[in-house]
């Protein structure tokens, strides 16, 4: 599995520029192309007035050269790097954008910070890269903090439910495992807050719980096979504390999970475990 062409979008953010540095450094590791793409989002001025009234000509400028200022602050990221780049400023609605301008170019992987500049950071449901991770069609990097100077990525967690796309989590996870020669590991949480209320429940937790070893296994079987250490761990509770709780616990780098699992309703679930996860957590989340 390769990262071909690694895109960074950037709003100047504080998020914006760890994203980068998370970008630059997979970047590295996979001998990618990185595109630094910045949005001026043409709803904050009167785009239809802009060749003509002369305060939003004005705004239009302010905001092209806010675009250029962020972009510079990667590109000078990237020259402290071997990797080739490429910048854009487009105009447009920043999700859409992204989405588009990813398709357009071929990107393989996307790298950006879970809140910019919008103020209300990483808990605002509607936030650009929140959109971008429920309707991306290619994985996306979320992270809201500089990756440590001195290490790559020493251990990954891959939480699996055994559904299809925690499967292509893992072939991602287990990739950017080798790459760093990290240590993997597995989670699978019996979620019991699916089963309360329910009548007879223990016979119910021990099937759920005879899955997830199973998915596990299959999991840690398929690092093993590819030289990796591997550690795995079956737990029961609610999945996204589960998860961050493991997290702490274990001195996780960097997560790779599905963007939904067996609940059913997609990945348009805002609530769901990994939504959640990208909110909260502290470290890189990528999302496939």
């Amino acid at each position: 599995m390769m990262y071909d062409t690694i895109l960074v979008p950037t709003d100047g953010s504080k998020g914006a520029n760890a994203a980068a540095r998370h970008g630059l450094r997979l970047a590295e590791a996979f001998d990618s192309q990185v595109r630094f793409l910045s949005v001026v989002d043409d709803r904050t001025y009167s785009s239809g007035l802009a060749g003509i009234d002369s305060e939003a000509n004005d705004q239009r400028e302010a905001l092209e050269r806010q675009a250029t200022d962020a972009l510079q602050v990667l590109e000078e990221l990237g020259d402290e790097t071997p990797t080739t780049y490429q910048t854009a400023v487009e105009h447009g609605v920043p999700h859409e954008m992204i989405l588009s301008y990813a398709d357009e170019h071929d990107v393989d992987l996307i790298s950006m910070g879970t809140h910019g500049r919008t103020g209300l950071d990483r808990y605002l449901l509607g936030s650009v890269a929140e959109r971008v991770v429920r309707t991306s069609d290619v994985p996306v990097l979320t992270s809201q903090s500089e990756p440590e100077e001195s290490s790559g990525y020493d251990r990954i967690l891959i939480p699996t439910d055994g559904s299809d796309t925690a499967t292509a989590a893992v072939d991602h996870g287990l990739a950017i495992a080798e790459q760093y020669d990290a240590t993997v590991h597995v989670l699978s949480v019996v979620d019991l807050s699916a089963v309360v209320g329910s009548y007879d429940v223990a016979p119910m937790i021990e099937s759920w719980k005879e899955r997830c070893e199973r998915t596990v296994e299959g999991v840690a079987e398929e690092s093993e096979n590819r030289g990796l250490d591997v550690v795995t761990d079956v737990v029961e509770g609610t999945p996204y504390r589960a998860i961050q709780q493991y997290i702490e616990s274990e001195e996780i780098d960097l997560v790779s999970m599905g963007t939904h699992g067996r609940t059913g309703l997609g990945r348009y679930l805002i609530g769901s475990v990994t939504a959640r996860t990208v909110r909260t957590s502290e470290i890189p989340v990528l999302t496939v």
